[in-house]
């Protein structure tokens, strides 16, 4: 699974992680990888990341964030798009997840985004995931 989609890979591996209560865990490194974690970060989603090099290899390490009582603070991360499925949407018709009290991430021209900051900004493009 994880060659024909790493983003899908990424997901899992932060699901699992947050199951089992890890602090941290690390994924192989690429440039749309970063940047949802970036998004994560910036959302509150996850408590830090870092960029790394491990035998030669790039690396994110993702540190999880759970809430006083031990919860997750990501409770849901679902992939929308797929390699085999594409999913774009104008900025209008970008999903709320949770009726809002989640996020879309979005590939937008100008970056990978919230769909709240594709939404203002008047960006659509490819929903990346969904995250609660």
């Amino acid at each position: 699974m994880s060659m024909t989609d790493p983003i899908a890979d990424l997901l899992t591996r932060i699901r699992n992680a947050a199951k089992e209560r890890h602090e941290k865990l690390e994924i192989p490194a690429s440039r749309l990888k970063a940047n949802i974690v970036r998004v994560l970060k910036e959302e509150g989603y996850i408590k830090n990341f870092r960029l790394m090099r491990e035998d030669g290899k790039p690396v994110i390490k993702v540190y999880l964030k759970y809430s006083d009582g031990g919860e997750s603070v990501i409770q849901g991360i679902r992939r929308v798009s797929r390699p085999g499925l594409r999913r774009y949407a104008g900025y209008q018709e970008i999903p709320k997840p949770l009726g809002g009290a989640g996020i879309a991430i979005v590939s937008t021209s100008k970056g990978v985004l919230t769909g709240q900051k594709a939404r203002l900004a008047k960006l659509g493009g490819e929903i990346l995931c969904e995250v609660w």
